[in-house]
């Protein structure tokens, strides 16, 4: 939306994390006045009946989503909420609050349409996000994304992502898994089969428990990072089978550098944008193809318009995410998609 677009330049000329930070606080206090969310959802919501989605038992609006690493903390859910997605994914969360890696860790390619990020988890921690969701939006999906913290051994990662489902296992409609970040030291190795055929059947136990104890059942769904090849991938689709899970995230943040023109290509993190769409749609494609459909997919990386959101789609994936795609593009973008999907 062209009426947008001076913001979004008065926050270009803002440090990048700075920014975010204000377009949080904003979303935050939007969505806690009813005639500012009635307001947001009168401009940006899309609602078509041939747009709704069921994935992994659950019931979608639409395909669109919010990626992780947005909003970690909850903070702007319920502004979140107003703005036409059909999910949130909030987080990533660990046990404990963490600070994150020093900054700066946050930089803006603008002429690659991309960002690269070495944030390290920062986040509040789980009792505070649970905090939040006692009041969560009611009418979205809303995933938590639960991750390894900075300073537990890989050996004993199972122990951190069981203690966060069980924690926030109410409160969730589904779990997104994260062995794929690049900022933590050592996490992509959880995606491996030596680590996470364990980490996995954990988990199993773990749900079984829950669930005899709730009588609820929780999707449970793995992130996966789009550096891994082809044989990495097919293992990591096997094991995430075998272990009775129930999607795949594809894909996270990227670790390389391949045509970038910025500058900035040098700093270190993940990158993600426009670079990373024929990645991701691509390894949407053979997760797809390697799983034989089994496996309800959430794909992401790259979607900046239409022809994006369509191509992983047509690739496999189920439901797609956006999130520098709407650092570059405004909350436009979402209503943009979903008017040509529709």
């Amino acid at each position: 939306m062209a009426k947008f677009d001076p913001f979004r330049r008065l926050l270009f000329r803002l440090e990048p994390e700075r920014a975010h930070r204000l377009t949080m606080q904003l979303l935050a206090f939007a969505g806690g006045i009813p005639p500012l969310r009635s307001g947001l959802r009168r401009i940006f919501s899309f609602e078509l009946p041939s747009l709704r989605v069921r994935a992994f038992g659950l019931d979608f609006a639409n395909p669109l989503g919010l990626a992780a690493g947005y909003d970690k903390d909850g903070l702007a859910m319920h502004g979140l909420a107003c703005l036409g997605f059909g999910h949130l994914e909030l987080g990533t969360v660990t046990l404990d609050q963490q600070f994150g890696n020093p900054r700066p860790r946050l930089f803006r390619l603008p002429e690659d349409q991309a960002l690269i990020n070495r944030l390290g988890f920062p986040n509040q921690g789980m009792e505070r996000l649970l905090e939040r969701l006692k009041s969560r939006p009611e009418d979205i999906v809303l995933g938590i994304n639960i991750g390894k913290s900075a300073e537990t051994p890989i050996e004993e990662a199972s122990h951190d992502y069981v203690r966060l489902m069980r924690l926030v296992y109410e409160d969730a409609d589904y779990l997104a898994v994260n062995i794929s970040s690049p900022n933590t030291i050592g996490l992509r190795e959880l995606q491996s089969r030596r680590f996470l055929e364990g980490i996995l059947r954990d988990l199993a136990d773990a749900r079984s428990q829950l669930i005899d104890k709730s009588g609820k059942s929780r999707p449970v769904l793995i992130k996966l990072a789009p550096d891994l090849n082809d044989s990495e991938l097919e293992e990591a689709i096997e094991v995430i089978i075998e272990a009775g899970m129930d999607g795949v995230i594809v894909a996270n943040t990227t670790t390389s550098r391949d045509g970038l023109r910025s500058l900035s290509k040098v700093e270190s993190g993940g990158l993600s944008g426009l670079p990373l769409t024929n990645r991701s749609t691509e390894m949407i494609r053979k997760a797809s193809s390697m799983s034989g459909g089994r496996l309800p997919i959430i794909g992401v990386g790259g979607v900046f318009g239409p022809g994006q959101a369509k191509e992983k789609l047509d690739a496999g994936a189920a439901l797609i995410q956006v999130y520098t795609g709407m650092v570059y593009r405004g909350p436009g973008l979402i209503r943009e998609v979903l008017a040509a999907l529709g």
